[in-house]
């Protein structure tokens, strides 16, 4: 049951959400009017005013991932708009009417199971909630959060900039996080183009390595060459991009690569790019179809690691913003609708596009000093 609350008028009893209808690789969306959502009694209800559409949007549309709730989105950036029983009288600043907070795919972990107890593990919670996926996302103009998954963002970024890192931006920040290159190597980003690649581009650059991009057209090329990459592979030219890696980087190749395509190719090149006592960053999922071979004597010989990176804890997203709030990573986004939010997901259908669309709910800036 939910917890009545005084919202004292400030909230409305309805609003705005785009409702999938119909699943599939042409998904159609609905605009409705909804009852307003009321919190339990730990939760916080969140007037959004901006999300961003993820390519797990278009995974969870697409029905490739399962059954889905009627609102999905998990790119959110809003205010609180109204606090649970439970937390009406705690005087915790961060939780407070107006705080600025991002709302990601993790909607909600247990912190009691082995993988919420490991540092950094809320992210393979044994119990978690996704956003979208478990319970209704952020393609609304309101949605509610449990108080202890919120991220508390900072003031003065744009929500249009923010949004991308509540899952892609802090996708591409963990994995190169975690990859074990040194600052001065050579980082290889495989599917560069794509939304956590191209980010990745941003914040591999910004960590000081020097940025090998791999995809695919004309288009892509000059993208992420104007992200700050150093070099481009296009493997629709190169018949052996491990050769072309090792080109380019004199011999040496790559400290890590990190594999954001979903490409089973993908990983069977990176092996052959990493330098040796490299790491392979496993992002991308391939269709179950795409098997990957290797002979343990490559990693012996080679000391190559091999670690998964699976989106990021509510303290990466918030080191991750920090690139942001700091100017050294900036988001390329154009905005769109609720409305046009079928139009939208057919044009990132098409892998050749570049642009990262973020959804404006709101007129509010919510900038902030």
């Amino acid at each position: 049951m939910y917890d009545r609350i005084n919202m004292n008028g400030s909230c409305p009893s309805t609003h705005k959400a785009a409702v999938i209808v119909k699943h599939g690789l042409s998904p159609v969306f609905e605009l409705q009017s909804l009852p307003l959502p009321a919190p339990g009694p730990t939760d916080l209800l969140v007037k959004l005013s901006t999300t961003g559409i993820c390519g797990t949007d278009i995974a969870l549309a697409s029905g490739e991932l399962g059954p889905t709730k009627p609102i999905l989105g998990h790119e959110g950036i809003g205010r609180i708009a109204a606090l649970g029983s439970a937390l009406q009288h705690l005087n915790d600043p961060s939780l407070k009417i107006g705080q600025r907070v991002g709302v990601s795919w993790i909607r909600d972990s247990c912190g009691k199971c082995v993988m919420c107890l490991t540092d950094g593990g809320e992210t393979r919670c044994e119990t978690q909630t996704f956003s979208g996926k478990s319970v209704n996302g952020t393609f609304a103009e309101y949605t509610l959060v449990p108080a202890r998954s919120v991220v508390t963002l900072p003031e003065g970024v744009s929500d249009e900039q923010l949004a991308p890192i509540m899952c892609a931006g802090v996708t591409a920040y963990k994995a190169l996080k975690i990859c074990g290159a040194v600052p001065g190597q050579w980082v290889a980003i495989s599917g560069a183009g794509g939304g956590v690649g191209a980010l990745g581009i941003q914040y591999a650059a910004a960590m000081g390595y020097r940025v090998l991009a791999i995809d695919m057209g004309k288009e892509k090329r000059e993208y992420c060459l104007g992200l700050k990459a150093e070099a481009f592979i296009d493997i629709s030219e190169e018949e052996d991009v491990a050769t072309a890696a090792k080109l380019i980087t004199g011999g040496a190749g790559a400290g890590a690569v990190l594999v954001t395509a979903g490409s089973g190719r993908a990983y069977q090149d990176a092996f052959r790019i990493l330098a040796p006592f490299g790491t392979l960053v496993c992002v991308g999922i391939p269709p179950p179809d795409q098997l990957v071979q290797f002979h343990p004597l490559n990693f012996i010989d080679n000391g190559f690691r091999v670690i998964g990176s699976s989106v990021g804890s509510r303290g990466d997203i918030q080191e991750a913003v920090e690139f942001v709030r700091r100017g050294v990573v900036v988001p390329a986004v154009q905005e769109t609708t609720l409305e046009k939010l079928t139009e939208t997901t057919r044009l990132l259908t098409d892998s050749k596009t570049t642009t990262k669309y973020v959804i404006k709910l709101s007129a509010e800036d919510t900038k902030g000093a």
